[in-house]
């Protein structure tokens, strides 16, 4: 069993996480600049107007934005072939309705782009990872509005000419199944949405405390597919050579019990979560299933309207990119034990043990699920671009960080990935989530880390923002330079 030849070897980060220079360089406030902090047990709050005194994770992150040559540097030693990060939409239009793009913030990603071709690192950009202009989401309730589509694609076209020679790969949307989900983070986050009555809030609350209105969520959720199969067809226009791609959050499901009614709830949530958007961004339009889920849940689907249909014809994209986590089980049992997860939660299966976050841990979930991806689209490239372990890193006397807990995840997953190419699948490639210790988007915290590099930020706001390089970050310098022969 061995790895393509030409594999992409690398890690993934989103400027939200990474950045911080939150109001620097005439950016404009984006979604994740409006989100506190919180912890495992403390949900995350959101305002539209910023507190005094509280903790913003996002606006110094871990100084991303300052400190980028190091970083990159660090990462060539590992030997990344890929690097795929996010332009910070807000650093391009602030507030996302400007005629003029902000110069400042365009030469900045041309900094980086330039800075990962001086080690041999090919770019990998997120046009919209969780950074909507704040603006959009209080004028127009984000996607909500289909005038944000034209924003949003003015957005993509000014990247892909200014970068069209130093970018070949680029994924439109981050999770764009997020908005599937009845979950108001999931929803302001990928969608940029609240509800109307949620906006008029002048104080913090939780998302759960926040509302949810089906209709509204799944017309963004449209604007946002119709968005992106236009930036590929815009895209595909400027530098044919672009290779555009989807990214799904995909979360691997299994039906509780052999019990049939788990196999119907198991086939259904599967098929909204995991299938639906990637078959309207690879086929070209909406499923039959997907239709009759909308009408049977009284959703008016007259948003989409006949050039849309068109659009999504044509607007569909060369390779398929996902993250990678965990796996959950359907139950239709109301007294089944549940567990936590990466946007969303399900049924425990006791087969599996979880991280201290309640991740369940599952590589073989990972063989499984590019398996029935490659079945499910035989002839599109695969790369895995999300998978990592969150976890509590202890620095040592001697400066040392021993994190064999994260290379026995990282090693396992590799290995089912490996057996998954033995049997046909083409993946292409894998970025770890993420290489650099960074803010959790679920819980705010630093204290959940993911990196190979440990970052002296802490929650307490604390930290010089040094980097320190772990046990785990040899491991994968070890693995690049074996093309994954030696785990």
């Amino acid at each position: 069993m061995k790895f393509p030849k030409n594999f992409l070897w690398g890690g993934a980060l989103a400027a939200n996480q990474c950045e911080g220079a939150y109001l620097e360089d005439g950016k404009g406030l984006s979604v994740p600049d409006m989100i506190l902090g919180g912890d495992i047990n403390t949900p995350r709050t959101i305002c539209k107007y910023i507190q005094k005194n509280k903790f913003y994770p996002s606006h110094e992150a871990v100084d991303f934005y300052h400190r980028y040559k190091e970083d990159i540097g660090l990462f060539a030693q590992m030997g990344f072939k890929v690097l795929r990060i996010s332009i910070n939409w807000a650093r391009i239009y602030p507030t996302g309705e400007e005629a003029v793009a902000n110069e400042a913030g365009l030469k900045f990603y041309d900094k980086i782009f330039d800075e990962c071709h001086k080690y041999g690192i090919e770019p990998m950009v997120t046009l919209s990872h969780y950074e909507m202009p704040w603006h959009l989401v209080e004028k127009y309730q984000g996607f909500y509005s289909r005038i944000v589509i034209d924003y949003y694609l003015k957005y993509a076209k000014t990247c892909f000419k200014r970068y069209r020679n130093k970018v070949k790969y680029w994924l439109t949307f981050n999770e764009i199944n997020a908005g599937t989900m009845a979950d108001p983070l999931a929803s302001i986050m990928g969608l940029g949405y609240m509800t109307r009555k949620d906006l008029q809030r002048n104080e913090p609350c939780t998302f759960d405390e926040l509302s949810d209105n089906p209709q509204e969520r799944y017309t963004a959720l449209h604007h946002e597919l119709v968005a992106s199969a236009l930036a590929v067809i815009e895209g595909h226009k400027i530098n044919p050579e672009f290779m555009i791609g989807n990214m799904i959050s995909h979360i691997t499901w299994y039906p509780r019990t052999c019990n049939p009614k788990d196999i119907l709830a198991w086939q259904q949530k599967d098929a909204i979560f995991n299938d639906f958007c990637a078959d309207v961004q690879i086929r070209g339009e909406y499923p039959e299933y997907m239709l009759a889920y909308l009408k049977n849940h009284q959703i008016d689907t007259s948003y989409i309207l006949v050039n849309d249909k068109k659009i999504l014809k044509e607007g569909v994209i060369d390779f398929y990119t996902m993250s990678y986590y965990i796996s959950n089980c359907v139950s239709t049992d109301p007294n089944v034990e549940k567990i936590g997860g990466n946007l969303v939660g399900g049924a425990k299966n006791p087969y599996l043990q979880a991280s201290k976050w309640g991740w369940q841990i599952d590589p073989d979930g990972l063989k499984y699920t590019l398996k029935a991806i490659s079945s499910r689209y035989p002839k599109i490239p695969i790369m895995i671009v999300e998978n990592g372990f969150g976890a509590v890193d202890k620095v040592e006397k001697d400066g040392s960080i021993h994190d064999d807990y994260r290379i026995d995840y990282l090693r396992k997953h590799l290995i089912a990935m490996k057996e998954a190419i033995n049997e046909g699948v083409n993946l292409i490639g894998y970025t770890s989530w993420g290489p650099i210790d960074i803010v959790s988007a679920g819980t705010g915290q630093f204290y959940k880390r993911y990196g190979f590099i440990y970052v002296d930020k802490h929650d307490d706001g604390t930290g010089d923002f040094s980097r320190i390089k772990k046990d785990s970050f040899y491991w994968y310098q070890k693995v690049i330079k074996s093309n994954g022969e030696d785990l």
